[in-house]
């Protein structure tokens, strides 16, 4: 098992950010533009972690040299089964540099960015005090 999801299953935050490169770029699947660096990427993935029921991955896929992975999930946003799959890139230190996230049905990712916007106060601000 991948750490990044052993983190994310353990609902381990501190390991979560540690596994980020402070250059990180986190690609929301309900937003247009990215949010660059660590600090809020790390944010918006605990906001994820409370708005996110029955979360599971479901399947993990890695090209051969260990940099890209996707990791297929299900959960449940507002009462919405939603289906998902991020997509993560590692730099040579073997950090997150880049982060993906794309969900489905439309009805779902409507329900996350509704959840999300709705943390998007909190996440700023947990984001800005580190």
């Amino acid at each position: 098992m991948h750490a990044f999801r052993k983190a994310v299953e353990d609902r381990d935050e501190a390991a979560l950010t540690a596994l980020l490169a402070e250059d990180v770029v986190f690609t929301s699947p309900v937003a247009f533009k990215p949010y660059p660096g660590k600090a809020i990427t790390a944010a918006i993935l605990r906001g994820v972690l409370r708005v996110f029921e029955d979360f599971t991955y479901i399947r993990e896929i890695a090209n051969p040299d260990g940099r890209d992975h996707a990791l297929v999930f299900t959960a449940t946003v507002a009462g919405r089964q939603i289906q998902g799959c991020d997509f993560l890139h590692f730099d040579d230190d073997g950090r997150i540099d880049e982060f993906t996230v794309m969900v489905r049905p439309l009805s779902a990712a409507q329900a996350l960015s509704e959840a999300m916007g709705a943390q998007f106060d909190r996440i700023a601000r947990e984001a800005a005090a580190h």
